[in-house]
């Protein structure tokens, strides 16, 4: 029996049930899971030690593929390198679950929502301009302290030779602007005084070959909040229950003790490679042990954050306590990790009890919705009908977001 067959069935079984105000697609998808393999993806030659850190195993694509495939849609990997564009054309995938980083440029995590915006091919997670934006700390930064948002004082050095802004003062936090996954920070990133601040700017500059973001350095507890939803989501959600009124999940907070780590009080690059049990791996406290006050606020912030650069559906966010204990906002990501067990906003999940299953189909869902790709239960059964009877190779619809 096809997947068309299979779909139908499930359709026919579901008519017989009492009505679910879950939406569902027309007919099953062929999905496209869009990502960069660690070992297969090619790097520029002159990549710093750390490049392709973002980059997921061949199991983590594996494990995205066997969530969707359970829910009766078909997949396949398309690698997020030069081939990417003949084997969209060949597959003609209905939607694409994009998890790439992309290989190279300041936004690179851009590059293949603009291919699949160009090919009017819906994809999951936030938009080019969002990705974009995401990965330039220097610019997210901007945005929100321009929206009021509470962010560590900062500066960028493009030269490295621009005088300190007199407001920052020692001890400071060095990175580079346009990295994710801890890249370029290290035990060296905190400095002291203005020769070590030189030395760590002209490292990062000739090392990533992009500016070196300076920030104040925050020595309070460190946080990670997961986010889900847009103010849609419960119309169009795989699990609408979880959402509150604005459309948006509040996960619990996951907070990470850096205090004995294999790069104490930075939650770099080798520190995030590490396994629960590893020498030197952080402390993961998932629900954190802070008071319900804290969390509404921190979860808040999270989700203001989200909204300021324009993200969509899913993304994490960090955020620190300055030295007062008040919550600043460190950095966003828009393609968090998915790695089962490992990625922190797996691990969050679980945390409450939301399987991995569960967490990809309400990523994919939400991506869907966007395009047009789900109906309301009451239209369904017509809707499979009609699919069955023209099944098209693409998708030529445009964004609803």
């Amino acid at each position: 029996m096809d997947l068309q067959k299979l779909f139908e069935q499930e359709q026919e079984q579901e008519a017989e049930k009492p009505p679910s105000l879950r939406p569902r697609p027309a007919r099953p998808w062929r999905v496209a899971v869009i990502a960069n393999v660690k070992g297969e993806t090619a790097l520029p030659f002159d990549a710093p030690p750390d490049a392709g850190a973002e980059f997921d195993r061949r199991e983590t694509v594996q494990s995205i593929q066997d969530a969707i495939e359970s829910d009766g849609h078909s997949t396949r990997f398309l690698s997020a390198d030069h081939t990417l564009l003949d084997t969209l054309r060949e597959y003609h995938p209905d939607i694409c679950f994009n998890i790439a980083e992309g290989i190279m440029g300041d936004s690179r995590e851009a590059q293949v929502p603009a291919l699949l915006e160009m090919l009017r091919i819906p994809y999951t997670a936030s938009r080019v301009l969002a990705n974009a934006i995401g990965l330039d700390k220097t610019l997210t930064k901007r945005i929100w302290r321009d929206q009021g948002l509470p962010t560590a004082p900062f500066q960028e050095f493009i030269t490295g030779s621009e005088p300190l802004d007199p407001d920052l003062h020692f001890p400071l936090f060095v990175k580079p602007a346009r990295e994710g996954t801890g890249m370029g920070m290290d035990e060296h990133s905190i400095v002291e005084n203005e020769v070590q601040l030189r030395r760590r700017v002209n490292w990062i500059i000739q090392s990533y070959k992009q500016p070196a973001l300076v920030e104040a350095y925050l020595p309070g507890r460190e946080f990670t909040v997961g986010v889900l939803g847009r103010t849609d989501a419960p119309q169009w959600a795989y699990n609408p229950t979880l959402y509150r009124a604005d459309g948006f999940h509040r996960f619990p907070i996951l907070e990470v003790d850096n205090s004995n780590t294999i790069t104490p009080g930075v939650y770099g690059h080798l520190a995030k490679t590490l396994h629960p049990g590893e020498a030197g791996v952080p402390g993961f406290l998932c629900p954190a042990p802070i008071d319900a006050t804290l969390a509404e606020t921190l979860s808040g912030l999270a989700i203001r954050a989200h909204q300021a650069i324009g993200a969509l559906d899913v993304s994490r966010v960090d955020i620190r306590l300055d030295g007062e204990g008040h919550p600043r906002l460190l950095e966003i990501n828009t393609l968090p990790g998915l790695t089962p067990g490992f990625s922190d906003l797996c691990v969050i999940a679980q945390a409450e009890g939301i399987s991995y299953r569960d967490l990809i189909l309400e990523i994919l869902y939400l991506g869907a919705s966007r395009f047009g790709l789900l109906v309301q239960p009451q239209r369904v059964l017509r809707a499979t009908l009609r699919a069955s009877e023209v099944h098209p190779v693409g998708v030529q619809v445009s964004a609803k977001v």
